[in-house]
């Protein structure tokens, strides 16, 4: 019997009608369609606190996650996949989702501490897929460096301190206002293939 997918689809943009919200919503329908569970997560519009306190930090006395955090971490706990959609600012995750996985994917979800001042990843045997968009296009984007630095110090990172398998990244390039609608539907379509390649091999019997 296949086992049904879980996934968390995390969206950051202040805009409710933005590009980024759009992608996420037909990824997330894509994925229902072939039977997969998903538990969205719209950063903006959850009210979600990106700033870390003092006392959130790891090596401080008494530490302990914020109730928000608890109830993120509940959320998004069972998924097998964690589905980031964001824009590319300064080439960078917004705060508002760095905050996010700052908080959220920290100590107690993300990694435990081991002895010697290590850490146990937390999350191996799940996947990190990422959808990004940018006003440059792709190709500038690539030959900037800026794609290679950012999947550096934040795809790579991440997989790194929790285990996630990057399974699949994609940034649509040349993306602002005024993008003509064939150029939305074709990228739609692009979201909904990645969609259905996550899927594969999850869909229930028909």
């Amino acid at each position: 019997m296949t086992q049904s997918l879980h996934i968390a689809v995390i969206a950051a943009h202040p805009r409710r009608r933005s590009f980024t919200l759009a992608m996420a919503t037909a990824f997330a329908d894509a994925c229902r369609a072939d039977g997969a569970v998903v538990e969205v997560r719209d950063l903006y519009r959850l009210g979600f606190d990106p700033r870390m306190r003092a006392r959130e930090m790891p090596d401080h006395p008494g530490y302990a996650p914020r109730a928000d955090v608890v109830r993120e971490r509940q959320a998004i706990g069972d998924a097998n996949v964690f589905a980031l959609f964001y824009p590319l600012w300064f080439n960078a995750p917004p705060a508002m989702l760095k905050g996010y996985v700052d908080r959220v994917f920290g100590m107690g979800f993300g990694y435990s501490p081991i002895q010697r001042g290590g850490n146990q990843p937390l999350l191996v045997g799940r996947k990190l897929v990422s959808f990004t968009s940018s006003g440059a296009p792709q190709d500038w984007v690539e030959r900037s460096g800026a794609w290679a630095a950012m999947h550096k110090q934040f795809d790579e990172h991440l997989s790194l301190m929790t285990g996630l398998e990057i399974a699949d990244r994609h940034n649509f390039g040349a993306i602002g206002p005024g993008l003509a609608p064939i150029r939305f539907k074709e990228c739609c379509a692009e979201v909904d293939r990645h969609a259905r390649r996550l899927t594969a091999g999850h869909r229930p019997a028909s």
